[in-house]
Order: structure tokens, then C-alpha cells, then sequence
């Protein structure tokens, strides 16, 4: 439902268009994206469902305190993440059942939306064990999935975010979502949480291509950059709604 609502919602707040570099995304797998507004989770689940995939959600807690969305939350399967309690180990358990029946996962690597009030882009910051941990566990590739311009929807102080959404329509920033190719994460943790965040780094950098964006890379508190900079790969051709296996779109 949440990837049908997104599907609908999302071509009305701006231009969304998307580029892989496989022709079919393997089930199961595990999708791992760079998280950058409160926007992007939409943005990812309409171009993912371009390419007819429709994945459990790893989503904070939180969301399922709202009425309405728990409902469509639990409907849909999706599991909630319960950060920096003793139930946080649960969510990866959930999500390694649903590989194990075949689902696709998504997961921000991340965990978090970067405390910037600036609607221009930046490379991930450092991930979190999670993916690396669930890879391990369930032995699933994982697929690396870059999107960009979404912080145009919605980034900055509430008033500001508001604001984003209310002018979308009016404005259509454009947005992008890069599905990069499929990998084998190393067993050590840390070593594959490096390889987790260059792919999805190198799949964000084709996106910010695509919607015009400069990339540079983020800094961390300590000044320091965790993922060097790297030129972005030849953009691979766009893909719209319908074309991402090559059939033809009804004009």
C-alpha cells in the first residue's frame, strides 16, 4: 500500500526519473539507500515500484505510534526499528525472515536524516552496522541504491520543510533514484559496512548527476571525510516509469 500511495503521491511533487546498472534487481536482496529527508523514503519506494519491486521497510518505531500510518506500516509488513533499546536486534531478525521468503529489504544505512538545514546534497554519512549485520545473517547481496533531490521536497527547520512540500507542485524539483549493482559484503563487520557505504556513495553520486547537483563529499565532526572522493561514473541511461526492462511506455 505505502509503495502504491508513493507510486501516486510522489509524480505530483516533482520529476521523478531513475537508471539502474542491471537489468532485474535479484530477490531477495537487501537495499540499502542513503537517507537524506523525510521526503526520500517516498521517493525511493515510487521508482523502486517502477521496477516492480514493493520492499519491506526497516522504519523507526516511531512511525508506528501514528494512527493511520501503523496501519498501513503493519499491513504492509514493515518492521519497526526500536533504536537504543533491547529490542533492537528484533528488527534485523524480522528482516532476515523476510529474505529468507524471498522479500526485497530496504535499509538506510545511516539511520538517520543528517543534521544539515541546507537543501543541497552531500555524500552519506558513515553507516551503521545494520546493513553489514543483516547481510551476515541472512547472506543476501546487497543492492545499492543512491537517490537525490528529495531534500529539495523537504529539508531545513519544520517551517521550512512545510514550505517545500506546499511550493513542490508548483516548482517539480527534480528527483533521481540509482540502483547500483549487486555485491557480496565482506564477513567482517567494519569492512563491510566500508564496502555498504562506497557503493551507496558511488549510486548517490550517479543520482546527483542526474538531477544537476555538485557532489561534494561530507564532513564529519572531526573535519574529516570518511569516503574519498571519487570521479562519478558515465551516467547510464534514464529510465521512466515502465522502462526499466526496455518495454515501451503509452505516450
Amino acid at each position: 500500500m505505502l509503495s502504491q500511495m508513493a507510486t501516486a503521491l510522489v509524480p505530483a511533487f516533482g520529476r521523478l526519473t531513475t537508471s539502474a546498472d542491471l537489468t532485474a534487481v535479484p530477490a531477495p536482496g537487501i537495499l540499502v539507500a542513503n537517507h537524506t529527508s523525510l521526503a526520500d523514503p517516498g521517493v525511493v519506494l515510487a521508482a523502486l515500484r517502477r521496477m516492480d519491486i514493493e520492499p519491506v521497510v526497516l522504519a523507526t518505531a516511531g512511525l508506528w505510534r501514528v494512527p493511520v500510518l501503523s496501519h498501513l506500516l503493519n499491513r504492509d509488513g514493515h518492521v519497526p526499528v526500536h533504536r537504543r533499546t533491547s529490542r533492537a536486534a528484533e528488527a534485523l531478525e524480522t528482516a532476515a525472515a523476510a529474505l529468507a521468503a524471498g522479500r526485497h529489504v530496504l535499509i538506510y544505512g545511516e539511520g538517520r536524516i543528517p543534521p544539515r538545514r541546507d537543501a543541497s546534497e552531500a555524500a552519506p554519512e558513515v553507516f551503521r552496522s545494520g546493513p553489514a549485520r543483516l547481510a551476515a545473517a541472512s547472506g543476501a547481496c546487497l543492492i545499492p541504491v543512491g537517490q537525490a533531490g528529495a531534500r529539495r521536497l523537504a529539508s531545513g527547520s519544520g517551517l521550512k520543510q512545510l514550505a517545500g512540500i506546499l511550493t513542490a507542485p508548483v516548482r517539480r524539483p527534480r528527483l533521481h533514484v540509482h540502483v547500483g549493482a549487486p555485491l557480496r559484503l565482506p564477513a567482517e563487520v567494519e569492512a563491510a559496512s566500508e564496502a555498504a557505504h562506497r557503493a551507496v556513495t558511488a549510486a548517490w553520486r550517479t543520482a546527483a548527476q542526474h538531477v544537476g547537483e555538485p557532489v561534494a563529499p561530507w564532513s564529519g565532526p572531526d573535519g574529516h571525510t570518511p569516503t574519498p572522493a571519487v570521479p562519478a561514473p558515465p551516467l547510464p541511461r534514464v529510465l521512466t516509469a515502465g522502462r526499466l526492462f526496455g518495454e515501451r511506455v503509452p505516450r
